[in-house]
């Protein structure tokens, strides 16, 4: 036999194997309820994720129709806001105003779909676009800023993107609609949901990948599609693991954990390890974080957020 059609044949073996060792590891994930945000001014949770610079500090937003504002949580779910302030979290207290969230100046919220971090700033994806006829997409740039000392912020910049097939308003084909959005390497990633053309009410299967160059001119940034996937169904958000090994990717239906490309950045070329979401009864998931290398948070519109753990990490932590 040829060393070529060794290698092949080896290279298949472990192929198999890795194909055999996913799917034996499909009934091991854990899910459980860790809380509810049970806070009136979070009516429709559509983006979380980790501060980087402050300790037990989350970064939570709503969906459309919210002013330009966003919230702090920790790591039980507690509102986090400026303690010289005269206002109260989930829990009323005399003489004090419930807290409205730190507002983002200079800012407008039309359809806020996801919020990640590079570790020194915050990045707001505005990018939903259910109907695909937007043409003012873009990204808010702000620094992450510790909320118990500060009572609002500004935006520092804004990145308008476009995408560079999309000729159309509305498009021929629903595929402009991004609510997923994370940060790698110095540049940020949009992942987008398909829908039938015409009907807001109708998903199709599949999903891209986009790149965004922080440091592209001029504006208007088109966008660089760099991957596409025909099984990812209705993308609803997305994060990098803290060490940047793994990309998760939440859907409607599942959770999909896709392993670093060894080079390049086509995500989806990989075989993902993936959790069936219908049997955990989670509601409609709007947004995803990692906690650590071992757990992820997963949330629902209503504010429910449900801690999960993936198989191969979840043996690493016993």
């Amino acid at each position: 036999m040829r060393k070529t059609n060794l290698a092949c044949l080896v290279a298949g073996l472990f192929t198999l194997l890795g194909l055999l060792n996913v799917s034996a590891q499909a009934s091991e994930w854990r899910v459980k309820a860790a809380f509810e945000l049970g806070y009136a001014d979070l009516q429709e949770v559509s983006g979380i994720t980790q501060s980087r610079r402050f300790d037990n500090v989350y970064w939570v937003h709503n969906d459309s129709g919210d002013s330009a504002r966003i919230f702090a949580i920790d790591g039980s779910g507690a509102i986090v806001f400026p303690p010289f302030l005269k206002v109260h979290g989930q829990n009323a207290v005399p003489g004090k105003k419930p807290w409205k969230g730190h507002e983002i100046e200079l800012a407008a919220h039309y359809d806020w779909e996801d919020i990640t971090t590079d570790g020194n700033w915050l990045y707001i994806a505005d990018t939903g676009n259910n109907g695909n006829a937007r043409r003012d997409l873009g990204i808010y740039k702000i620094a992450d800023f510790n909320p118990r000392a500060v009572e609002k912020t500004r935006t520092i910049d804004y990145l308008p993107v476009q995408y560079p097939d999309q000729t159309r308003f509305p498009a021929k084909r629903w595929h402009f609609d991004a609510e997923a959005l994370f940060f790698d390497q110095d540049k940020l990633y949009l992942i987008t949901k398909h829908r039938r053309a015409g009907r807001i009410d109708q998903f199709e299967s599949g999903a891209s990948l986009y790149r965004l160059d922080l440091t592209a001119t001029p504006r208007p940034i088109t966008l660089t599609k760099v991957d596409s996937s025909k099984t990812l169904f209705m993308v609803t958000g997305a994060e990098l693991s803290p060490a940047g090994s793994t990309l998760a990717v939440l859907g409607a239906r599942q959770l999909s954990l896709f392993p670093r490309p060894l080079q390049g950045d086509a995500w989806f070329q990989s075989r993902p390890l993936t959790l069936d979401l219908a049997a955990f009864k989670l509601g409609q998931v709007e947004a995803i974080t990692w906690v650590d290398e071992r757990r992820l948070w997963v949330t629902n519109e209503s504010g429910a957020v449900f801690e999960v753990s993936p198989p191969a990490i979840g043996r690493e932590a016993q």
